[in-house]
């Protein structure tokens, strides 16, 4: 199953997840082609995404979106995962919960989206600023503090910034890199809190 021209993302996700193929990581560059990049990073920052505890697992995501933006950044066009990863599947209550609610946003997205600036979007240059970007934030994602919800919004810009790619629209990219930064910045800032609470205490 390759993507088809015109067909909604939200359609050929459905059909990756309903299909008998292996819900893998190394499956998708197979499925979903040149934007197999985008698409794992939405699948992983997904559950980071949500407003919910999720312990250390969004830490391990993001360990690997940050492995896999390093290849965004030098400028590979096919997904590359150590053998390690390449069998690594998506869970069954992501299947049956977590990539449903996400289909049902990206249909929602899709009823406001258009396609804006998609060269710009395709350039070598916005694409490695991308990768970079997303190196970014998922660092940010690995280094929040289980259980503290401050992981959530740099999740949340990474998987904007994604969809913005799939469905070639600037507009929802530059909303993704706010999310993102306020993210960044509540969370230096609270560190920063933290830390002088910590000094005057000691």
């Amino acid at each position: 199953m390759k993507p088809e021209n015109n067909v909604p993302f939200s359609v050929e996700l459905e059909r990756w997840l309903k299909s008998p193929r292996p819900k893998t990581l190394a499956g998708l560059d197979k499925v979903f082609a040149e934007k197999s990049f985008a698409v794992t990073f939405v699948l992983l920052m997904a559950i980071a995404a949500l407003p919910i505890p999720t312990g250390g697992l969004t830490h391990a995501f993001g360990v690997i979106s940050v492995l896999i933006s390093l290849q965004v950044i030098v400028g590979r066009r096919s997904l590359w995962i150590p053998k390690r990863w390449q069998d690594l599947r998506i869970s069954r209550t992501m299947q049956q919960r977590l990539i449903p609610s996400l289909i049902r946003l990206i249909r929602w997205l899709e009823k406001y989206s258009r396609p804006r600036m998609a060269s710009l979007l395709s350039s070598n240059f916005l694409v490695r600023l991308y990768g970079l970007a997303v190196l970014v934030l998922a660092a940010f994602v690995t280094a929040s503090p289980p259980f503290s919800g401050l992981d959530t919004l740099p999740a949340m810009g990474i998987v904007l910034m994604s969809l913005a790619v799939i469905l070639e629209d600037f507009l929802l990219f530059i909303i993704g890199v706010v999310v993102g930064s306020v993210g960044i910045s509540l969370t230096l800032l609270l560190g920063a809190a933290a830390f002088e609470l910590v000094t005057r205490l000691i």
